[in-house]
């Protein structure tokens, strides 16, 4: 259940060489492979069938040809039984035990009780990720899908996890830097780069802006529903954060303050979003689609001082009135103590009805505002509470940790996404969800990239060829959009004709996720965007993904079909069967990653860490047994992704859907994702759902729901 790279205590020491370290690396964490190199440097009269045959543990064999049969281990089980002279391992618990030597490991270990040496057996229950290596997402040293340089990012942040974040908490600037890289002292609440300081804006925008470069564009608007566009350079950015940061600490906003930010797709939001870091408040972003009763379920339970808002904003040809909405949640929820309600009147729209002593007028506000420094924070207070529940029951607040967040997002930037500063990004999402949060605001900024705030549709503002104009008008270099928006685009020019017109010459990579995308529109987008379509799978609890296709590790711009990409450094994953034993390559299972889970994933539940635990980090606990004095250790191991898939042989994930969307049909278990890929190969469909619905005979059968061309 531990690393064997433990025997490491850093990698610098003056015991042992950097060759003798990479030797015995490879000797745990690929046996083989280092071990048929040594065989090659003896003659061999027949070389061997297999490296090694551990299928019958202790009995492991090196460099042979069959296996012994499970008689020979039975007898072994049954003199190790009559040495100990213990009744309560049984030899019909131990010959269990060898039945699924698949699902269960035991070894014997001498042990002192009563002064009287002894054997005691110690089984490793149910096969949980902890008692295998992390490596084996690794088929062979050479794969057409993976670098070496993956691989070798990989296996260090697994082996060596603080050594290698500490190295990309490098890149950014610390007021103070911590005292400890990890502390895992008390799981599944880790803490990363404890005893740091930081503030996430000043390196979102204050460096830049007082870089060569802070002339430069940092956002870009898109507005094709109100048929406006602007820009705003690093220098207009941090002129305009700062001032609303005064904006809020006038009206009384302190550190660890929560703000509600109720507002649609334009650069005021991020702005607000930013002022907050700087100053040390909690931000909290409502969807802006969201009605006044599921605003005011949020109001409850982030208990702000402040709301931000907007008189209105279009969806489409429909005016929203969100300063409405805003006055409803209000009245909704009585136990709330806003103080005030900062509203942005846009002049495209008729000025909101103001609330005297409550109200304050944006542009007043920042006319009189006096600008504010950037404050200290530390790397484990929350950066923002992101509210990922509906309307009904206790709101589940995703807490996110500024330090960790500061370092894992620009990194992923680059490694994930092969982007770099001053080039230009789009996540064609919306910020209140967690892709706005990391990668149209937080991620691009603090890796100094250009980032586009789109306010639109993919199609019907006004047509399916918006997309390919931002492309182009802003040089767009990478892009991050849903399958939906594709599924979409094709559905209203299947041919491409709205499209031809624009370049995409700018452009280099396409990633999508939130959704299973389906091979069929994969292969569309591509032939249409002219570049790699790339999957990638993540969460709002992680912040960033947890696999992906690293174009920045040069890893294969051509995964196989249907897979999320491998998993990024530091996500320990695998694939989990209903028993809890791990299921083989291409058996679809419940996905669960070991802990500490990478720097930037939530660090608790807001105002319940004990749902936390229960929600995430109860499944799949991992436990050691040890039968001799019966005693059951848990540790509270592995996340619980709650998502179905499976793993190939190259270490690629494949997330199918949400594991209570696969349905057991006659014993079969199917994701409902799998079912909805061949309904939409049909050229008459444009997208489909598929659900279980009952049935005497078979348990369940699946139903389809489809839209189809008109």
């Amino acid at each position: 259940t531990q690393k064997s790279s433990n025997i490491f205590s850093s990698e610098d020491d003056d015991y042992f060489s950097k060759t003798y370290r990479d030797h015995y690396l490879k000797s745990i964490n690929f046996p083989e492979e280092y071990w048929a190199e040594a065989a090659g440097n003896i003659d061999w009269m027949r070389k061997w069938d297999k490296v090694l045959d551990s299928s019958n543990p202790p009995f492991n064999r090196w460099l042979g040809r069959d296996a012994f049969e499970k008689t020979e281990s039975l007898e072994f089980i049954k003199l190790c039984c009559t040495l100990r002279k213990i009744d309560t391992i049984t030899f019909n618990m131990w010959r269990s035990c060898l039945r699924q030597t698949a699902s269960f490991r035991f070894m014997l270990v001498p042990v002192v009780r009563n002064n009287r040496k002894t054997l005691t057996g110690v089984r490793l229950q149910s096969n949980l990720p902890g008692t295998q290596k992390s490596s084996n997402i690794f088929s062979s040293e050479d794969d057409d899908y993976f670098s070496k340089t993956y691989r070798d990012h990989y296996l260090k942040s697994i082996n060596f996890p603080e050594e290698y974040w500490a190295e990309a908490a490098g890149n950014i600037d610390w007021m103070r830097k911590w005292d400890k890289v990890l502390d895992s002292s008390n799981p599944p609440f880790n803490r990363w780069f404890v005893g740091g300081t930081l503030n996430v804006c000043y390196n979102a925008v204050d460096r830049h802006a007082e870089s060569d470069y802070k002339d430069n564009v940092a956002i870009f608007h898109e507005s094709p529903v109100t048929g406006k566009s602007s820009q705003l350079t690093w220098a207009e950015l941090k002129d305009q954060v700062s001032r609303f940061a005064g904006v809020l600490t006038g009206l009384g906003t302190t550190k660890g303050d929560r703000v509600i930010i109720y507002m649609p797709m334009i650069p005021e939001a991020v702005i607000a979003m930013l002022a907050c870091a700087r100053i040390g408040a909690v931000h909290s972003v409502v969807f802006g689609g969201y009605s006044a009763r599921e605003l005011a379920v949020r109001l409850e339970h982030a208990k702000p001082k402040i709301i931000v808002g907007v008189n209105a904003s279009v969806e489409r040809n429909k005016i929203l009135n969100f300063k409405r909405v805003v006055d409803e949640a209000i009245g909704l929820c009585p136990g709330c103590d806003i103080k005030h309600a900062v509203i942005f009147n846009r002049p495209q729209f008729e000025p909101a009805e103001m609330m005297n002593g409550r109200d304050v007028d944006w542009d007043r506000g920042m006319e009189s505002a006096v600008s504010q420094p950037c404050v200290p924070v530390d790397a484990n207070d929350p950066l923002y509470v992101l509210y990922t529940s509906g309307t009904t029951g206790q709101p589940k607040g995703i807490v996110r940790p500024s330090g960790g967040h500061a370092v894992v997002l620009p990194w992923t930037m680059d490694k994930v996404y092969g982007m770099k500063p001053q080039e230009v990004w789009w996540a064609a999402s919306d910020l209140g969800w967690v892709v706005g949060h990391s990668f149209i605001c937080y991620g691009p900024l603090l890796a100094g990239i250009s980032t586009i705030i789109y306010e639109g549709k993919p199609v019907g503002t006004p047509d399916a060829s918006q997309f390919f104009r931002v492309i182009q008008d802003r040089q767009v270099n990478g892009m991050f959009t849903a399958p939906t928006a594709l599924r979409a685009i094709k559905a209203e020019d299947p041919q491409g004709r709205l499209s031809a017109k624009f370049s995409r010459e700018s452009l280099r990579y396409v990633f999508v996720a939130g959704e299973h995308c389906d091979y069929e529109t994969r292969e569309w987008a591509q032939k249409e965007f002219k570049v790699p379509v790339l999957d990638n799978w993540w969460q709002t609890e992680t912040g960033h993904p947890i696999t992906a296709t690293c174009v920045g590790f040069n890893n294969s711009l051509n995964p196989p079909k249907d897979v999320s990409g491998m998993p990024l450094p530091g996500y320990d994953v695998r694939i989990m069967r209903q028993d809890r034993t791990e299921a083989d390559y291409g058996e679809m299972g419940r996905i669960v990653i070991k802990s500490p889970l990478p720097p930037g994933n939530m660090t608790t539940l807001y105002e319940s860490p004990d749902r936390f635990v229960k929600t995430y980090f109860s499944e799949y606990p991992l436990s050691i047994h040890d039968d001799f004095v019966n005693v059951l250790r848990i540790l509270k191991g592995f996340y619980d992704t709650m998502d179905a898939g499976f793993k190939d042989e190259h270490g690629y994930v494949c997330v199918m859907s949400r594991d209570d969307d696969v349905i057991n049909v006659a014993g079969h278990r199917l994701s409902t994702s799998a079912i909805e890929e061949a309904v939409l190969e049909h050229n008459d469909v444009i997208d489909c759902a598929v659900i279980g619905v009952p049935d005497d005979l078979k348990g369940e059968v699946p139903l389809a729901l489809f839209v189809g061309n008109a």
